[in-house]
Formats: C-alpha cells, structure tokens, sequence
C-alpha cells in the first residue's frame, strides 16, 4: 500500500455533489497539484477536515471546477492513511477531467472496494464493520439500513469478540499450566470449564440462529406468487411493484415463465415470482412453466396463493392452496378481484396442518385490500428489535465461521463429558478461535479478503 488510489465516490449521473476521493502517502501532494485555494497556502499547510474553497485544473492548467477540498491525515482518517477529497459540482464530464488530473499527478485507479479494504488492512475496521459499509450502501428497507449501521458500530463485532475473549482466556490459562508447572497457577476445574464451554455454545448457538432473519433482512423474502390461470397473480405483480411488469390479459395461459422483481413492501424487501398458472396442459411450454411455478414454491420463503373471488371455485383453485400448504413455509391466501361480487364459500375451508397465516380479500385493479396484505407480510416478517440491531448474521460466510466456531465448541464440551484430557479440549477450543478470527479478520485468508470486497463498488 505505498501508492496513492483516486475513484470518483458518487455514481457517474449529474447531480448536484460530485466527490473525487485519494488515499495514500501522495494523496495531499497529489491534490496539490491539481487544486488552488482561492486564499490562503496549498491543502498541504491546511488542517485536517478543513473545508477550502479553490479551484481544480486539469493537468495543462485549464480550469475543470470550482469546489471544495479537504484533507486527513494519516493515521486520523477513514483508511489510515493521508486521504484528500475533492467536493465537485455532479457533472459526469468534470469529474472524469479531474481524475485524469489526478492521474497525472500520481494518483491511480481505485479498485472496487479499495479504499475499505486499506481500512480493514489498516486496522481502522474488523471485517463485520467492512461489510456492513457494503451492506449499507446496499441496504433497500429501513430495516436494513438499521441492521447495517448497527454493525458498522461495532454489535456484531462485540458479541463475537465477547466469545473469542473468553475462549482465549482458556487457553491462556491451559498454556500456563502446562507450561509452568513449577509455578502457583490454579489448575482446571472440570465443572468451571464445562460451565464455560456451555456458556460459549449457548451464545454461538443464539448468534447462528440470527442467520435466516439477517439473510433475508439483506437478500430479501423469496415469494412466490402462485393460483390458477386468470387468478389475478399478475395483476397482483404488477400493483406490488406500481407498474406494468408481467403482461395481463384476459386469455388464460398468458404467463408461462417465472417473473422476478424486488420490492420493499410493509417494510419487508421481497423478491417477488409471478409465476405461471397451476393447471394441466397439453401444451410443452405452458407445462414447463408449471414445472417452474412448482419449483418457485419449494424455494419461496413466503407464498401468495391467489384464488378467483368472481368465479367459481375450482380444482386447480383446490390444487394451490394445497401446494402452499403442503410447502411447510408461511403462507397467505388470497382472494381476487374484491372489486368484482364473488362466492363467500371460498373462506370456508379448514386447515390440518400448515394453515394460511392470513387470508385477504383484495382488488389488485383499484389498490383495495393491499393495506390488508401490507399488514400481513410485516407481521410475518417483523423488523428485528432495537437490542438487535446490527448483532445478526447477514451472509454465508459469516454464517459458515460462526457455525464451525459453534461445533468445535460443542465438541470440546462432549469431549470434557466424556473424560478426555484438558489438551485435547483445549484442541476444539483453538479451533473455535481460529473459526471466529475468520468471522472478524483476525486470521482470513487473502482469498477470502478478495472476495469480499470484490462486492463494493469503486470509490468505496
């Protein structure tokens, strides 16, 4: 890291604020060469976090901007590392002129995700802060965006380093026993170390179980729209989304592939499948989109199963719910065409097993009921408590460290039970720590830094 990185840190569209961002040990001279305080000494006389009004000049000297400048020094700033900024007005043209400028001066390009990666290497953040600053950048629902800056404070983080300092505290103490004999060091207590790795399971138990919501919180809710055709499930697509997505016609069939959009919907980000109509078919393409509709239901974490309110309820009606039921995920029936005067019978039915969390009537064509459904999917799928916030898991990776720290735990804790010696407890609980140093950075692999970071945009 000895050279200087530059990246425009805001979308190459117009807008009002264009920033131009440097880190390195040529950062402030770099930036001293392009840009000219309108009073005063160059940026590297000035202040940290001072704002100076000047102008940026292309390489020739031509001027590119007016704007504004500002510099961190090394190590009180966001990489650890001298940084400058460069708050330019939002034309796509001027901030590509004062790159290249930048360029110039010594500068080069940024890799994506470069500037939080100097950070992590740098120590200024662990890994679970580095990828909340990806999941922030992210984050689609208000709930997202809490979880993500939760973590990039630190929840996350405290409750893994809480484990890891405990664990380490004994193996410490094992070391210095074993290590030491000559000297007055209590020696292990069965029942206090068994009392602790139960203690340590329990916490990495309750933290790998936050994974499903803190996935979906990011990912969004697979939901599978699904019913007969001429049911209303693309009309009921299209009102989720507020516009025309999945053709609606009158002609059953229209539909013969799965449809897939995101949608922030009661608070909740889905990813909605409009789905092909459920019904036997002789024609191939329809009955491959079925196949699919089927499919689309195994993988849904929620499913919308839509029934005609203005027509007679039939087998293929029958067959829906049935499919959603028999899916063990939770489920919403819903009845179409509210708009439209349809047969009361359709609530009658009873459920044995996996009833519809919800049923609702809704028109889809005038917007009512869909506070109803809103309603719903939010009870369903509830944002996560403040005392949460930030302390989920929220990807595989992380998921796969906290589980391996998990079972190592746990098998040291059997292996304690069942009259193993202390060292070879000690070997689970090592491997724990190392599981955990992964989850944090304190012991990830280069490979696995790359990938991560591969998902930041550039300028980030």
């Amino acid at each position: 890291m000895n050279d200087t990185i530059a990246a425009a840190a805001t979308p190459p569209a117009p807008s009002a604020i264009g920033i131009l961002r440097l880190s390195g040990p040529g950062a402030v001279a770099a930036v001293d060469r392009v840009f000219t305080p309108l009073r005063g000494g160059p940026m590297g006389e000035r202040p940290d976090r001072a704002l100076v009004y000047g102008t940026l000049r292309d390489g020739a000297g031509a001027v590119i901007d007016r704007c504004l400048c500002t510099v961190s020094r090394a190590p009180n700033s966001y990489t650890g590392e001298d940084t400058a900024e460069l708050q330019c007005h939002g034309s796509p043209a001027a901030l590509a002129l004062g790159l290249e400028a930048l360029f110039q001066a010594g500068a080069r390009q940024a890799r994506p995700g470069e500037f939080t990666r100097r950070a992590f290497l740098n120590g200024k953040l662990d890994l679970t802060r580095a990828e909340a600053v990806a999941d922030l950048i992210h984050a689609e629902t208000p709930a997202a965006v809490r979880q993500a800056a939760g973590q990039l404070g630190g929840a996350l983080a405290r409750t893994v380093d809480g484990v890891y300092d405990e664990l380490t505290g004994l193996c410490a103490h094992f070391h210095a026993v074993l290590d030491y004999p000559d000297e007055d060091i209590e020696p292990f207590e069965a029942a206090e170390l068994s009392a602790a790795l139960e203690g340590a399971a329990e916490r990495l138990d309750g933290l790998t179980a936050t994974y499903r919501r803190g996935r979906l919180l990011n990912e969004g809710v697979p939901c599978a729209i699904v019913g007969r055709p001429n049911a209303g499930k693309s009309t009921l697509f299209n009102a989720l989304l507020g516009y025309e997505r999945a053709i609606v016609t009158p002609i059953p069939g229209t539909t013969r592939d799965t449809v897939e959009e995101r949608v922030s919907f009661g608070g909740v980000l889905l990813r909605l499948t409009d789905t092909a109509g459920l019904r036997d078919t002789e024609d191939a393409v329809e009955r491959l989109g079925v196949e699919r509709s089927k499919a689309a239901i195994q993988q849904a974490e929620l499913i919308l199963a839509v029934t005609d309110g203005a027509g007679d309820f039939a087998a293929e009606d029958r067959e829906a719910l049935e499919l959603a039921s028999s899916s063990g995920r939770p489920w919403i029936w819903i009845v179409s065409k509210r708009d439209l005067t349809g047969p009361s019978a359709l609530w009658g039915a009873g459920w044995g097993g996996n009833a519809p969390a919800a049923m609702v009537s809704l028109s889809a064509k005038t917007g009512e009921g869909l506070e109803e459904l809103e309603k719903a999917v939010s009870v369903l799928f509830p944002e996560p408590p403040v005392s949460q916030a930030g302390a989920l898991l929220t990807n595989a990776r992380q998921a796969e460290a906290a589980g391996r720290a998990r079972q190592a735990v746990r098998r040291g804790a059997q292996a304690l039970s069942a009259g193993m010696p202390p060292d070879a407890v000690v070997a689970d609980v090592e491997e724990a720590l190392s599981a955990l140093g992964e989850l944090t950075g304190r012991t990830v692999r280069e490979d696995v830094t790359a990938r991560i970071f591969e998902r930041f945009c550039v300028g980030k």
